[in-house]
């Protein structure tokens, strides 16, 4: 009987994060944003409170999925060629007060075309940003603030930007050590790279605060 009990509680959990819940005094409904025929050539993402995993789609759109709330959800435009995400409230001062929304209403993934953009800009705070393997023909910058950047395979035609706050940095970058000239900057952790190297036609930087750096590069 205790193992049923349990088993229909999992399932009553899925249920809600499916079909949206409340959290908070918020109603939450999951959603699905996709670009459609568009011609995307960058993607800039801000947001709070929330985790990022970021990957590559199987075609030329861009996927988002996410949960959208009464007093707190995402404002998704697509203006000259450019995505952006923003996180917006609706709330008064006392919303602010209390728990968070479940983890679960607090995640976002995004999927976009793989090698077709040429930037992507992430920022969150309180929460990691995870990448799967993923190429951009420019610039790739990751920004968390209250949480970890965990990259795998990343791939940059000129420059990536790693960036973060009470969390590690924790990346593969595709390329040799002399296609990059690196920058970090560590305070209260440890880096596996050199603060300062030159001489690199691609541009490699990473600035943690109260945490570790360790970026590899591989083939």
């Amino acid at each position: 009987m205790k193992k049923l009990t349990v088993l229909l509680l999992a399932l009553c959990g899925v249920l809600v994060l499916a079909l949206g819940g409340c959290a908070n005094g918020d109603t939450f409904t999951q959603k699905t944003y996709s670009s459609g025929d568009s011609v995307i050539e960058k993607i800039w993402v801000n947001v709070e409170d929330r985790e990022l995993e970021i990957g590559a789609s199987e075609d030329n759109q861009a996927y988002i999925d996410y949960f959208d709330g009464e007093k707190e959800f995402l404002d998704i435009k697509l203006a000259d060629k450019q995505l952006t995400v923003e996180l917006k409230y609706n709330k008064v001062w006392t919303d602010f007060i209390g728990a968070k929304p479940a983890a679960g209403f607090r995640k976002i993934k995004i999927r976009v075309p793989d090698g077709v953009i040429a930037e992507l800009y992430a920022k969150t705070t309180n929460g990691s940003i995870k990448t799967e393997p993923l190429s951009v023909t420019e610039k790739l910058s990751l920004d968390a603030d209250g949480g970890n950047i965990v990259c795998e395979r990343l791939s940059v035609g000129k420059a990536v930007d790693f960036k973060a706050k009470n969390g590690n940095i924790t990346a593969s970058v595709i390329g040799g050590w002399d296609d990059f000239s690196i920058s970090c900057k560590i305070k209260k952790g440890e880096c596996n790279l050199p603060l300062n190297k030159e001489n690199g036609a691609k541009a490699l930087f990473a600035d943690c605060n109260n945490g570790n750096i360790d970026i590899e590069f591989v083939k």
